[in-house]
């Protein structure tokens, strides 16, 4: 009997750690961000079903990695539905194997938030912004980055 409770223990335990990786967020906390980085910083807006989306965030890992020695870091905002986060969006990265820093952003007001980060931005995904405060320099990417692109996107970002 103890073996049975520590194992539905260990399960519960361990499903409900995992589940919180991936962190809820309001879009002030995606500006907060973007405003007091004292790094180099790339958010890339994307959701699980969007396969340019998928597609390119194999490429936005990969690329970046050199780039992280000049302090560039990596954040996926998830802009899943509700009835999708924590358990199929945690699933799908864990499947996808994906590295980097996953947040889920908890808004459903798309006209609301997407001119919060930039006022050319309709909603489409992917879309992507760079930000370097030390250097003043914030881009915004209405568009998939191939990678040959996103190379020479992240050199400008940190020159």
């Amino acid at each position: 009997m103890k073996k049975i409770v520590f194992v539905l223990f260990f399960l519960v335990t361990t499903n409900f750690i995992f589940s919180q990786q991936i962190k809820k967020i309001k879009i002030g906390d995606v500006l907060k961000m973007i405003d007091t980085t004292s790094s180099p910083l790339v958010i890339n807006f994307w959701a699980s079903w969007c396969k340019p989306c998928i597609h390119e965030i194999p490429w936005f890992e990969k690329t970046i990695e050199p780039f992280k020695s000049s302090g560039v870091k990596l954040i996926l905002v998830s802009v899943d539905f509700k009835e999708d986060y924590p358990k199929r969006l945690t699933a799908f990265v864990k499947k996808q194997n994906y590295q980097s820093t996953i947040l889920w952003l908890d808004e459903t007001d798309a006209n609301m938030f997407c001119a919060k980060i930039d006022r050319t931005w309709e909603g489409t995904i992917p879309v992507t912004l760079m930000v370097n405060n030390k250097k003043h320099y914030r881009q915004f990417y209405n568009q998939q980055l191939p990678e040959p692109r996103l190379k020479l996107e992240l050199q400008k970002l940190i020159e």
